[in-house]
């Protein structure tokens, strides 16, 4: 596909356009200036996020200039919540956030080069505009009937609690963006979320009316499962980018546990690879669903473009040795500290029975029901069966991280935890 417009509908990342013919001619005569914003409303970028990445990530690659643009100021006021008012953030941790999400995405992105991806922060042309210019500049062309049809501005209003005229006022906030950085760099094209259409509209009707010029706005779809739910969230938790957040480990378990309905959307959201790739894909999960080919592959290509090969390969390598197939003894320490963090468990120390571990993370009810698991041959450490009732954990049995990897049978899996580690 040499069309990037095609590409992005081909791979599911296109909701809504503001004329597609139109943008499609500016991207085949380009190349154009496109940018998508993120606020600062957390330390880390999401899952949702991660959409909007991949999306200038193609569009660089295609030739575009890209702009990301981190709201130093639409962070401080947040965008309405269809629920209730948002509390607001010190300046100070919103300037550190803002920090914090720009290098977050650099590396997503060529930041070298001849067409080098460009970071703004838009406090930088709101911070210095006084409120009387703002008005006169910026509010005079937006239409107050028209910011009441937007849903989360509509829900708000119908509630009890009503909106403020600080996160009412965040489509203006968000609209004068579109309008500078058109002015600052050309930008004519801004990528969002489909939940953001009436944000994004705002920005593009700004334009119009301020510079007499249409530019174009593109949409992503919500990313769904076959329930409904919305992709992202694991134990009722978000999806981090951020390692810090949401681990290497647990980020590549959660790809490796998509369902098989929704495997083949998300490679072609998320991964680089190519449509006869995809199509064997495809045909290895609906004809040998156990093998979780798909899966696999979404999960090492999802870890990689977020958390580097290195990444994905130690956790890779902990995943195999957690069930059964490979060593665990030289395991990346913090990987394998992860890794036990998924898994069910408990405190644990040397020189305890094993009996007693087996209680202690749960994979007993009782002592005699773990000495019969014990007696049976079904129970082992490290991945090494234990036969003897009278075993007891030794210092070499604790793993990097202080960590005993404890099992019963083929699938009970639990993590020992000793704390503090022995030394060495």
């Amino acid at each position: 596909m040499t069309d990037i417009l095609d590409e992005l509908k081909w791979r599911g990342l296109v909701a809504q356009t503001t004329d597609e013919t139109a943008l499609r001619r500016a991207l085949a005569d380009g190349p154009i200036t496109a940018y998508c914003g993120f606020d600062p409303t957390a330390p880390s970028l999401h899952f949702g996020n991660l959409v909007q990445l991949v999306v200038m990530r193609r569009l660089q690659r295609a030739g575009h200039r890209v702009i990301c643009l981190v709201g130093g100021s639409t962070g401080l006021i947040g965008d309405p919540r269809p629920t209730s008012e948002r509390v607001l953030k010190t300046k100070e941790q919103t300037a550190e956030w803002v920090a914090r999400i720009q290098d977050q995405v650099r590396p997503f992105l060529d930041t070298e080069g001849d067409n080098p991806a460009v970071f703004v922060d838009n406090l930088d042309w709101t911070g210095g505009l006084s409120a009387l210019d703002f008005l006169r500049d910026v509010g005079k062309h937006f239409r107050v009937n028209q910011m009441l049809k937007k849903d989360a501005i509509a829900a708000r209003l119908a509630s009890d609690e009503g909106i403020s005229y600080t996160e009412f006022s965040y489509q203006l906030l968000q609209g004068l963006d579109y309008l500078e950085l058109y002015r600052q760099y050309g930008c004519t094209l801004q990528t969002g979320g489909s939940d953001q259409w009436g944000n994004l509209v705002a920005g593009s009707d700004l334009v119009h009316r301020a510079e007499g010029v249409s530019v174009h706005l593109l949409t992503t779809p919500l990313l769904t499962d076959s329930s409904g739910e919305k992709f992202g969230k694991s134990a009722g938790n978000a999806i981090w980018l951020s390692a810090d957040m949401t681990s290497p480990y647990a980020f590549y378990q959660y790809w490796l546990n998509v369902e098989d309905a929704s495997v083949v959307t998300l490679l072609k959201v998320f991964t680089d690879r190519g449509e006869e790739e995809i199509a064997d894909l495809e045909r290895q999960a609906s004809e040998e669903p156990w093998r979780r080919a798909a899966q696999r592959t979404l999960a090492a290509d999802a870890t990689t473009l977020v958390h580097g090969r290195a990444a994905t390969e130690a956790v890779q390598a902990a995943s195999e040795a957690l069930f059964g197939k490979g060593d665990p003894h030289g395991l990346d320490p913090s990987t394998l500290r992860d890794a036990a963090a998924e898994l069910p468990g408990g405190r644990v120390a040397v020189g305890m029975p094993l009996v007693e571990a087996l209680v202690e993370v749960g994979l007993a009810d009782s002592r005699n029901a773990a000495r019969r698991t014990l007696g049976e041959g079904g129970a082992s450490v490290n991945g090494v069966k234990v036969e003897d009732v009278d075993a007891v954990l030794s210092g070499g049995d604790v793993l990097a991280g202080g960590v005993v990897l404890l099992r019963r049978g083929r699938k009970n899996l639990a993590a020992g935890r000793v704390d503090p580690p022995p030394a060495g």
